[in-house]
């Protein structure tokens, strides 16, 4: 199965670790910390520059999406 996220990225949704929902996650210090580390690393991907609502991590990247979490989850079935 793949998840659409936007543009031209795809993923295979076995290498999907999580879906996470920018707002309520980026509350936390560490996970502030987490997608600052990934930036610098150059391991995130902006599906687009549109306002963030998601990030979906995988093995070695992280997707930030404008998609809401509800809709990627109606995507993956």
């Amino acid at each position: 199965m793949y998840l659409y996220l936007g543009g031209d990225i795809v993923l295979k949704s076995d290498k999907i670790i999580g879906i996470f929902d920018m707002d309520t996650s980026t509350v936390n210090k560490a996970t502030r910390d987490y997608l600052s580390k990934a930036e610098k690393e150059k391991r995130t991907v902006y599906v687009n520059y549109e306002l963030p609502k998601s990030f979906i991590v995988t093995e070695d990247k992280i997707y930030v999406c404008p998609l809401n979490t509800a809709t990627l989850l109606k995507r993956s079935k």
